[in-house]
């Protein structure tokens, strides 16, 4: 469905910024190297050199550019900001409409292989019967969605402006899913329970207690080390992102080897296996071309005072725990959380980013998940 307020969008990088980050690729000033053998000082100079060598000299944009506008992909005006989404319909005609929203620092990158099977389930080994239209918006100051120029965008406010979209699609009987900050909007929807949103899937929980009980079991116990470690050792980019989102901006603006660093170490501390270097430049591209450290940096600030403790959800709730995720939540807590568990999924494999590592076993999860809905 396009309408006046929907227009299409296709992704264009001139080729003088193009050139620009190769310019400023090759005059990369390297810091010391780190003074220890692991990555607790932050991402490793070796690591980081082997990353920016092909991001400079083989990594082609183009090929991503054309990947992406091979997608539908539109742009709307809702609550004063225009939001960028792709937006692909099933061959079946009663496919459910499900809407994916990513984290930081995510972007619509980490959906991309999701995109076929859910909406085509059956060229994939799959069945007709579990397919989707997915829609799969940028949050408000990432990649292509304006940048918010004034505060206010908590993930409530996300949440209204993703209602909006469903509506304006058509979508009378929707779905969404989310991990890391996609979660966070997922859950703020589900506390909504706007009309037509039948579920929702989780791949990051947030389902602490208000207050931690005294006699821990020993799974309850490791998710209070887990999110120790997330808060604290895990937590630096977080914490600055929180607090001086517009300072990490100008450090990282000027310096595509510094965007390439911040994002880089997240993605290798909280992943089981590793991402390949071209889908790790493809998100760390997308960041770079829309100028967007600091817009996107801001979803912590606007957000500082949430913890890992989410409202009760009495509406559909389906949920996958990734054995790498951290923090990493007991079923316990998951369960007196989430009041009406449709699904609880334990996958073999995988961390926190869990549509960039392991699709495959993220599709087959929401497709299980979500198929009490249909």
């Amino acid at each position: 469905m396009t309408t006046a307020a929907v227009r299409p969008f296709t992704v264009a990088i001139a080729p003088s910024e193009i050139d620009d980050l190769k310019q400023r690729l090759a005059r990369t000033r390297w810091p010391d190297p780190e003074t220890v053998d692991d990555w607790s000082q932050g991402v490793r100079v070796e690591n980081a050199r082997a990353l920016i060598d092909h991001w400079e000299h083989r990594y082609d944009w183009r090929r991503f550019e054309s990947e992406l506008n091979r997608i539908p992909q539109f742009r709307t005006e809702i609550d004063g900001l225009d939001i960028h989404f792709l937006h692909v319909r099933s061959p079946h005609r009663d496919a459910m409409p499900l809407l994916l929203t990513h984290g930081w620092p995510g972007s619509i990158v980490e959906f991309l292989r999701l995109v076929g099977p859910l909406t085509d389930p059956e060229a994939y080994g799959g069945k007709a019967f579990d397919a989707f239209d997915v829609v799969i918006p940028s949050l408000p100051g990432f990649g292509f969605s304006q940048k918010p120029a004034t505060s206010g965008w908590d993930v409530e406010r996300i949440a209204r402006a993703w209602v909006e979209l469903m509506r304006r699609l058509g979508y009378s009987r929707w779905t969404a899913q989310g991990g890391d900050w996609g979660a966070v909007v997922t859950t703020a929807l589900g506390a909504m329970r706007p009309e037509g949103l039948l579920g929702i899937h989780l791949n990051t929980q947030y389902a602490f207690p208000a207050r931690i009980p005294d006699d821990l079991t020993p799974d309850e116990q490791r998710a209070v080390e887990s999110l120790a470690l997330y808060t604290g050792r895990l937590g630096g980019s977080n914490h600055l992102q929180g607090t001086k989102p517009e300072t990490v901006g100008f450090a990282l603006a000027d310096s595509p080897a510094g965007q390439a660093a911040w994002i880089y170490e997240k993605f290798q501390s909280k992943t089981q296996d590793a991402l390949s270097l071209d889908t790790m430049l493809d998100a760390i591209s997308l960041y770079w071309f829309t100028n967007s450290a600091a817009s996107s940096g801001r979803i912590y600030w606007e957000n500082s005072s949430r913890t890992f403790a989410g409202p009760q959800l009495t509406l559909p709730v389906a949920v996958t725990v990734f054995p790498r995720d951290i923090p990493r939540l007991p079923r316990s807590w998951i369960e007196d959380t989430y009041r009406n568990l449709i699904h609880y999924g334990e996958a073999a494999r995988g961390g926190h980013f869990a549509a960039l590592e392991q699709p495959d076993i993220l599709v087959d999860e929401i497709r299980t998940g979500l198929r009490p809905l249909r």
